[in-house]
């Protein structure tokens, strides 16, 4: 992510570097292109930091991420700031006040600030400020220059769901950061709640089958290739017509992709407009946060291209995969 950021021309210095399990070559990578801060992870993190200074690299500015105990309403994959986490130092058990003593002390490293991040679409406001207060003591115990309250506000996919908004959300991290007895930066990662909305997935109908007194399949040229989370995270979609995006939904049909499992599925249940054909192009919106980033090659299925639109232009900014791109890494002998 680092690379293609640093390749768009975004520069180092508005990057953070994240991970739980960061290489020598991508902590090397991230200290050469002076990010803004390294977010530490664990104390192998510190090691490697260790042996590149040795090397002769300057010592990164870094925060260090805690996990503080906080357990959310999300998908238990996504939920990453309770005890049982592969992501951070704990709070309850002592790691995290033993990795600030070390990164205080060490000569490899510019100790800044704490982060922290409890999980991804979270819409329960309560659950981000119980969090900034525990993070705020820290911080005032620690005494440091920078404070990231980390991001996870989710966003409404389907009808039936409400979201916080970003002001309802900043209320209560604003509220914490009062309680800081010196000036500090705070940083926030709203990451899925700015970017989700900027997308929409297009797909063509390739069939329509309908079983009689037990649903109506519409299967699309994509799948679980292109849009894992449904599979994943069991998330939910809704259905438009980009030639009709107004029209009255009133058909319940199954979404699916054309991959060999019957778990590839888009939309368990949703209402279409009537009359689906095969060549018609229907759509999914909301795909801006998880959708490009997380496609692959399953089943060998090229992927599609990103298209921006703005003011009534389009221009191209990934093309389509081609067959070609399938075999382009294979190596003959």
């Amino acid at each position: 992510e680092l690379f293609v950021a640093l390749n768009a021309g975004v520069p180092g210095s508005s990057c953070v570097m994240h991970g739980n399990n960061k290489s020598m070559d991508e902590l090397r990578m991230a200290i050469n292109a002076d990010v803004h801060h390294i977010v530490v992870d664990n104390f192998d993190e510190l090691d490697r930091l260790d042996a590149l200074h040795a090397e002769g690299l300057p010592a990164p500015r870094v925060q260090l991420r805690i996990t503080p105990g906080v357990s959310v309403h999300t998908h238990e994959y996504i939920a990453t700031g309770q005890n049982d986490s592969k992501f951070g130092f704990n709070l309850g058990n002592g790691d995290a006040h033993k990795a600030a003593a070390r990164a205080r002390s060490s000569k490899s490293v510019n100790f800044v600030g704490v982060h922290c991040h409890i999980g991804s679409n979270v819409f329960a406001v309560e659950n981000f400020a119980h969090a900034a207060k525990i993070m705020v003591d820290l911080a005032n115990e620690l005494e440091v220059e920078q404070l990231t309250f980390g991001g996870g506000l989710g966003v409404a996919y389907v009808e039936t769901e409400h979201a916080s908004t970003i002001t309802e959300w900043s209320t209560h991290l604003i509220s914490a950061a009062e309680q800081l007895r010196k000036p500090t930066q705070v940083f926030v990662e709203p990451g899925r709640s700015i970017v989700a909305a900027a997308a929409v997935t297009v797909y063509e109908v390739g069939t329509v089958k309908p079983i009689p007194g037990v649903r109506t399949y519409v299967a699309v040229d994509g799948g679980m290739s292109d849009n894992p989370r449904p599979v994943m995270y069991g998330s939910g979609y809704e259905l438009f017509m980009p030639a009709n995006a107004s029209a009255d939904r009133t058909e319940s049909i199954r979404l699916v992709g054309k991959h060999c499992e019957s778990g590839d599925i888009l939309i368990s249940e949703t209402l279409a407009p009537a009359g689906l054909r095969v060549g018609d192009l229907v759509a999914t919106p909301v795909t801006g946060a998880y959708g490009h980033s997380m496609g692959s090659n399953y089943n060998k299925i090229t992927r599609p291209p990103v298209v921006f639109a703005r003011n009534g232009k389009a221009r191209l900014v990934v093309r389509r995969e081609t067959y070609d791109d399938l075999v382009r890494l294979d190596v003959s002998e």
